[in-house]
């Protein structure tokens, strides 16, 4: 298999998140890996950190998208807007990744699978977090 570069890994994570969040919404067992496993047939730590980072804080970064979304909540966006909404938080929060690269990669997607409303929320969101986050 050719080298995937990280966008195109990151909207593995987001298919992997969104489904996860279908699973869960649904009351479906699933198990994280075989989830990953059936999206990327080879082991990525990249892939596996952010998933699982999202998933391990998720609670928080629901607190932290709901405290900047003006006016709304995370759980009224779409689960595919959630997933890339959340992967943007985490990578600025949690990873050596430069902020505004997290930024990018996050609106790259949105440009991809949002509305125009929904990126500049995912943007406004994303920035603020980068502005405060020191």
């Amino acid at each position: 298999m050719a080298d995937i570069n990280r966008s195109e890994l990151r909207k593995i994570i987001m298919t992997a998140l969104y489904q996860i969040s279908v699973y869960k919404s649904s009351k479906i067992k699933y198990d994280t890996n075989e989830v990953i496993k059936e999206l990327l047939e080879v082991k990525n730590d990249f892939v596996n950190e952010i998933v699982f980072g999202v998933l391990e804080h998720e609670d928080e970064l629901v607190d932290i998208a709901n405290k900047y979304l003006k006016d709304w909540t995370i759980d009224r966006l779409g689960k595919t807007d959630q997933a890339i909404l959340k992967i943007g938080l985490y990578e600025l929060l949690y990873t050596d990744t430069p902020d505004i690269v997290c930024i990018n990669e996050a609106l790259d997607l949105a440009s991809e699978y949002s509305d125009d409303k929904v990126k500049s929320m995912i943007n406004a969101v994303l920035d603020n977090v980068m502005k405060n986050k020191d």
